[in-house]
């Protein structure tokens, strides 16, 4: 994530098992009424409170939808703020400022194209720079749309979510991810209530509304600004959850979307758990079955030995760390540690020789490698600062989007039954439920399916062997939707457009551009 992994998005895995039509360029966005601020409402919700938060929201939130925004320059791109209610029941209360950039069309402008790279966390306005760089869209999409990115509500420059300083993250991101003890188990629960606290503390009122839905919210609220009738999209990993959302609150708003890496609004966290263990078990497979064929792989002579070699390796970093040098605070590499330099890699193919080199290290002590990528995932530099807030958001968002239980043992009964579908990954994935579990902060919504009944063709991207948004997702929530179209790629790594398939670039160009909806079981 300009790492590549921060360009495809992070996407909703909870910190302790691992922290997912027609375009216009309309002249006016203008105030909706008050059936039309809660247009949602009539259609099924993304989450519940959507319908409820907006029919008890009083009709005039013009002064948002109408603020002129004040652009200035900041390198190759745009900047300015939006300002939006904290709490769109009381638009008359507190409001906040949220970091929006552009980077201007290079040929003759259709509109604009938000864009958005998952997390829960992930940087919007970072990622729409990219975009001028040759990154995130291409060249054909960039010459026909300004490309627009915000940092969504309680991230980075938007009222950033704070919890712990670089030492004390460290200290929590190194935690055992997977407790083998009634000890253990209660030390995570500790530990995962310690952090929501801070969060609370730190974070204040905020803390509260930094659900899916509003940040929904606040996207219509930029399409007004930014002058639009229809709001054009491209979601990756998380973002898909933030624009279904959006596209079931506002189907009549609804341009041209594109939905790339798919997390389902109607699944449970627990079902959202077993779908990454299930995704990244498979991933890894394929990771080890790439370096067997290439020669001289460390992890064994066949996908099975290296698979249990990795658990292996796993287990034995958990009872003696490997030390680490050259990064701040950090002097061993935990297992949870190892877990997040693993996943960074099975974000996309072409870490896998990295991936390969640090096993080589890790298996002969060295654990450096490894944690330069975790490091990677976390947003973190070698000097121990973090260079955003990802690790903290993801939880605020989550476990407001989704509740968890906080009896032990159905994490005890999770990481059983996790484990025999996804022995590598299932232990891990089904404790991280249990930051949820432990979030000070009550859920103001649960799973529900979307139809954004009434919308203009939104187009769903899958691949195949996706590990954070498995497969299966796309194809959910393209039935779900009531003008969804299934593109799959059948590839590695984690997400699809400007991820290497021309095939894949070409259909989501021509819908972006020419507005070309691929047929039916269209695959690359």
């Amino acid at each position: 994530m300009v790492r590549r992994r921060s360009l495809a998005g992070l996407v909703g895995v909870t910190v302790l098992g691992l922290a997912v039509a027609g375009c216009s360029s309309g002249s006016g966005g203008g105030a909706p009424s008050a059936a039309a601020s809660s247009q949602g409402s009539a259609q099924s919700g993304a989450a519940a409170g959507k319908a409820s938060a907006a029919d008890a929201a009083p009709a005039d939130l013009s002064k948002f939808y109408d603020q002129q925004l004040k652009w200035t320059d900041c390198g190759d791109a745009k900047c300015a703020d939006l300002t939006v209610p904290v709490d769109y029941a009381k638009p008359g209360g507190p409001t906040i400022k949220l970091a929006i950039d552009k980077v201007p069309a290079t040929g003759d402008k259709k509109g604009s194209l938000v864009v958005n790279p998952g997390g829960p966390g992930g940087s919007g306005v970072d990622y729409a720079a990219a975009a001028a760089s040759g990154y995130v869209v291409s060249k054909d999409v960039r010459s026909s749309y300004d490309v627009v990115g915000f940092d969504p509500r309680g991230v980075q420059r938007s009222a950033p979510i704070t919890c712990y300083g670089d030492a004390q993250m460290d200290r929590y991101l190194a935690a055992d991810p997977t407790p083998d003890d009634a000890a253990e188990q209660q030390q995570a629960a500790k530990d995962s209530r310690a952090f929501g606290d801070a969060c609370v503390a730190k974070t204040g009122n905020l803390i509260k509304h930094v659900s899916t839905v509003e940040v929904a919210k606040d996207m219509d609220v930029l399409r007004a600004a930014l002058g639009d009738d229809k709001l054009n999209y491209l979601g990756k990993s998380y973002g898909t959850f933030i624009g279904s959302t959006y596209a079931d609150l506002f189907p009549k708003h609804v341009g041209r979307f594109v939905l790339d890496g798919v997390v389902p609004p109607d699944i449970t966290g627990t079902q959202m758990g077993l779908g990454q263990a299930k995704g990244f078990e498979q991933a890894t497979r394929s990771y080890v079955r790439d370096c067997v064929a290439s020669g001289s792989c460390p992890l064994g002579a066949n996908v099975d030995d290296g698979m249990a070699r990795i658990r292996s390796f796993l287990k034995q970093v958990d009872a003696k760390p490997l030390k680490v040098t050259g990064e701040g605070d950090v002097h061993k590499l935990t297992e949870g540690w190892a877990t997040m330099g693993i996943a960074q890699a099975m974000y996309d193919k072409g870490s896998w020789p990295t991936l390969t080199d640090a096993f080589r290290s890790a298996l002969n002590g060295n654990g450096n490698k490894l944690m330069a990528l975790a490091d990677q995932y976390a947003e973190r530099s070698s000097d121990g600062s973090y260079s955003g807030n990802i690790m903290q958001v993801i939880n605020a968002v989550n476990c407001l989007d989704r509740g968890g239980s906080s009896d032990l043992e159905t994490y005890r009964d999770d990481a059983k039954t996790f484990a025999k579908a996804a022995p590598t990954w299932g232990p891990m994935l089904a404790w991280g439920g249990l930051a949820c579990g432990e979030w000070p902060v009550k859920a103001t919504g649960k799973p529900e399916r979307v139809t954004a009944k009434g919308s203009g063709p939104i187009l769903v991207v899958g691949t195949t062997r996706d590990p954070a948004t498995p497969y299966e997702w796309a194809q959910r929530l393209a039935k779900e939707l009531d003008n969804g179209h299934l593109l799959t790629y059948d590839g590695d790594g984690h997400t699809a457009y400007k991820m290497g398939s021309s095939c894949v670039d070409g259909v989501v160009d021509d819908y972006l551009v020419k507005g070309t909806v691929p047929a039916a079981g269209k695959a690359c």
